[in-house]
């Protein structure tokens, strides 16, 4: 059964993972205080808000990547499909697979392309055979838009590829292992203009069938590509809503400062 749903969500875009009343801990420091939204399946949701408002830490609770931080203490509940991926039985391993993740910078394996793109269907025994695994490289590099770029040269390590390049192999990496929700920590603010346009493009194109959160500090961005936004502040999520309405219209003087540049 899914959760109370904030804002409402229509039918078409049912919430596939929902936090409620999230907070989190850095030993005693208090960095997300009792969050709760929704994300629709297959839209790109915004975080935005000023450098340490709690953003990318929430986008971390959501795969669980906060674990690796001592110290760190998450309360409240997140669920996945409704079932609570902080629960004692799930494996953080097989969630990362299906909450993928992409850093701020690129940050591809001393290996080759093709190594990179296949490490995590290995380790998760998604090809039977070499066919297989030719197969699933091949279609990550296609859907992230490399495979034009890269095909005569699999063999290259990819930390030879220019930045746009190792971002989009990243990208590529995480679609390797099927996952049903990406989480993007600005993975466009080491990127030129041109690298950032292409990746816009490729995330566009991947909302098809993947669910996508993107902390970026770039309003426009978010104006650009998200169907949702939510604007954090202090830790507190102020105001979530339609991208369009949130940047038009937006109901909390807090957003109408930030995104007018009055503060942030």
């Amino acid at each position: 059964m899914l959760a109370e749903v904030q804002p409402p969500e229509t039918s078409e875009h049912p919430a596939i993972i929902s936090a409620k009343e999230v907070s989190v801990y850095y030993s005693d420091k208090k960095a997300l205080n009792a969050v709760s939204l929704d994300i629709g399946e297959n839209q790109i949701t915004s975080l935005i808000g000023p450098s340490g408002c709690g953003k990318s830490t929430f986008l971390r609770c959501l795969n669980r990547m906060n674990d690796t931080v001592p110290g760190c203490r998450v309360e409240g509940k997140i669920t996945l499909d409704g079932h609570d991926i902080y629960a004692s039985s799930v494996d953080e391993v097989l969630l990362r697979a299906r909450v993928g993740m992409v850093f701020q910078k690129p940050n591809p394996f001393p290996k080759s392309i093709y190594d990179n793109v296949a490490y995590g269907p290995r380790i998760h025994g998604l090809a039977k055979n070499k066919d297989e695994l030719d197969d699933i490289v091949l279609t990550s590099l296609e859907k992230a838009g490399l495979l034009k770029e890269v095909r005569d040269r699999l063999n290259a390590t990819g930390t030879g590829l220019s930045g746009g390049q190792q971002q989009r192999l990243c990208i590529a990496r995480a679609l390797a292992v099927q996952p049903d929700i990406i989480l993007m920590d600005e993975p466009c603010s080491a990127l030129d203009p041109i690298a950032t346009a292409k990746v816009e493009e490729l995330i566009e194109e991947l909302r098809e069938n993947y669910t996508i959160i993107i902390v970026t500090h770039s309003m426009q961005q978010a104006a650009r590509i998200s169907q949702k936004t939510a604007f954090f502040h202090l830790g507190e999520i102020v105001e979530v809503g339609d991208t369009e309405q949130l940047f038009t219209s937006p109901s909390d003087e807090r957003t109408q400062g930030y995104i007018t540049g009055r503060f942030g």
